[in-house]
């Protein structure tokens, strides 16, 4: 038989199918809920031929199956109390910026003081006891 001849039925088959010529990672979320509903009512045995003519792993699909069922799961938090809590954060966040600015300028200060002292003990001498 030609190669000619397979070729062409090779890409014959490959423009039949859309999802056939995807790989399962770059199958659109349409096309993965769209087989998650023509398997919903398959047996198993029925469900792994479906996933072999699509070309599709048994685990993906239901991977897929438990992201459509826990789609609607997650909590919308209200944008209002985001924006109080931002804005708590960030005055929060201000304030110990200035904080900490005070004890670097503090502690700047008192190394300051020490080196001094060390200079003026070296020029005069050592601080005498009573």
């Amino acid at each position: 038989m030609p190669k000619n001849t397979l070729y062409t039925w090779r890409t014959k088959v490959l423009k039949g199918s859309s999802t056939t010529s995807k790989k399962a990672s770059k199958w659109s979320s349409k096309d993965k809920f769209q087989a998650i509903l023509e398997t919903a009512s398959l047996s198993e045995l029925e469900t792994s031929k479906y996933c072999r003519s699509k070309g599709i792993h048994l685990k993906e699909l239901n991977s897929w199956i438990k992201q459509c069922q826990n789609a609607n799961d997650t909590k919308i938090t209200d944008p209002q109390k985001l924006k109080k809590s931002l804005k708590n954060e960030q005055q929060k966040n201000k304030e110990l910026e200035k904080e900490l600015r005070y004890k670097e300028k503090a502690l700047a200060e008192t190394a300051a003081l020490l080196v001094l002292r060390k200079k003026a003990n070296v020029i005069w001498g050592e601080p005498k006891e009573d």
